[in-house]
């Protein structure tokens, strides 16, 4: 190890703006919807399916926005970019405290699409796999995810602290302006969250360290050289599945009203405190694929996805099997948490080249993430089709074929070994 750069200040407070930064863009537009979707839901009079069409908008903007997203990443500075988008997106909320009508939502996640998506994805991507060097992809996607989860969680409880002081002592005799005052601080709190993370990487994240020429033609070539890519085409698939297990935990604070008998704010209090799965799962995750590589780590999730959507879809919840669900809530939770924190570590790992980083990150997340079009709107009408345990049977059994989707298109990858790890095998025996 002689030799080795020793990290400075400076050098963490790049990850933790990634981090910091790369949560929050997102909070206004998922966050208040994962944590706290029964009292959202019954604050703007949405049913799952009004909802998750509503979502779906968000979903066609950010498709639009993926790819030419990428692209510009490749040419302007991560911070600058990344700091418009957050500012727009705060000014968002403020409007969502208004409590919009179901065209004023839509029309606000629509220009959420734009906003989280455009000028800041493949930016974060970009800086992030600049910030973990060659021999580090796993650490860094895995300390991203994991850093995000970590900030998502502590801004959760908060939130959940501030939910609870808003609602009056008896939570059964909530009214309809008891909820929507307790929603709108929840907003508010999320709104100033998001406007300082855009401080911080204004300040913070550096210049590109590799400056290219921006000329259409090397544009052109990039873009062909990245679609003709089979491994590209693949890690689409793989975020597409991980991405619909992650959109799936958004209807675990349903199922634990509808099925496990909480109320709102114990199943807001559940959500939150399962959040902090997400940095261990994503961190740990992350630190393996350094000793392993990518590709085996996201084998084992989807097969324990697989397996927990399978069991949460069999056994209905009573008395003696309570501890089961809970377990399979918990080895879905974990997989789905370790997938995000690594599968962009394939990047490196199918030896995409560094300049192209945001293009091809572009293209992966214009496929990656179309769950945003439509996995909400299934999701909810297959749960309104049937209330009770017999949607949410269905609707494991959807996610489990997703997983199963999933990993095939993983064990179709072609990869190679880092050389580093290589190095380490060697040593060791």
């Amino acid at each position: 190890m002689t030799g080795r750069k020793v990290p400075n200040i400076s050098h963490w407070l790049v990850i933790f703006s990634l981090v910091f930064a790369g949560e929050m863009i997102f909070s206004l537009p998922f966050h208040v919807a994962r944590f706290f979707r029964p009292t959202l839901l019954n604050s703007f009079h949405l049913s799952n399916s009004n909802f998750g069409d509503i979502l779906s908008v968000y979903g066609i903007m950010a498709m639009i926005a993926y790819f030419p997203g990428g692209i510009i990443a490749d040419k302007f500075p991560p911070g600058k970019l990344m700091a418009t988008s957050l500012f727009l997106t705060a000014i968002g909320g403020i409007y969502m405290t208004q409590i919009p009508g179901n065209i004023g939502l839509s029309i606000l996640y629509g220009y959420w699409g734009l906003t989280t998506i455009l000028l800041f994805w493949a930016a974060m991507i970009r800086a992030t796999r600049e910030w973990g060097g060659k021999h580090n992809q796993g650490s860094a996607f895995g300390i991203l995810d994991g850093g995000r989860g970590l900030i998502a969680a502590l801004v959760a409880t908060l939130a959940v602290i501030v939910l609870s002081r808003s609602f009056p002592e008896n939570v059964n005799s909530l009214s309809d302006a008891d909820r929507i005052v307790a929603l709108k601080t929840v907003i508010w709190l999320y709104v100033t969250m998001t406007f300082l993370a855009g401080i911080f990487v204004w300040f913070f994240i550096p210049e590109h360290k590799q400056k290219i020429k921006s000329s259409s033609s090397n544009t052109l070539n990039g873009m062909k050289e990245v679609i003709r890519n089979r491994n590209v085409w693949l890690q689409a698939i793989i975020v597409v599945s991980a991405y619909c297990g992650y959109k799936g935990l958004d209807y675990y604070s349903l199922f634990a009203v509808d099925v496990l008998g909480m109320n709102e704010l114990e199943s807001a209090d559940f959500m939150s405190t399962t959040a902090y799965l997400r940095p261990i799962s994503a961190v740990a995750a992350g630190f393996i694929v350094d000793r392993l590589t990518a590709k085996k780590v996201i084998t084992v999730s989807f097969l324990l996805l697989a397996v927990g959507y399978a069991v949460l879809s069999i056994f209905e919840p009573s008395a003696n099997i309570t501890n089961i669900i809970f377990t399979n809530i918990v080895i879905t939770f974990i997989a789905v948490y370790a997938l995000r924190g690594v599968y962009f570590a394939l990047i490196q790992e199918t030896k995409i080249p560094t300049h192209l980083t945001g293009t091809a990150v572009g293209l992966i997340s214009l496929i990656g993430y179309t769950p945003d079009v439509f996995f909400n709107s299934i999701a909810g009408r297959i749960l309104d089709a049937n209330p009770g345990f017999t949607g949410y049977q269905n609707y494991f059994i959807m996610l489990a074929s997703i997983s199963i989707f999933g990993l095939l298109a993983t064990l179709g990858l072609v990869t190679k070994k880092p050389k580093h790890i290589i190095n380490n095998t060697t040593f060791r025996k």
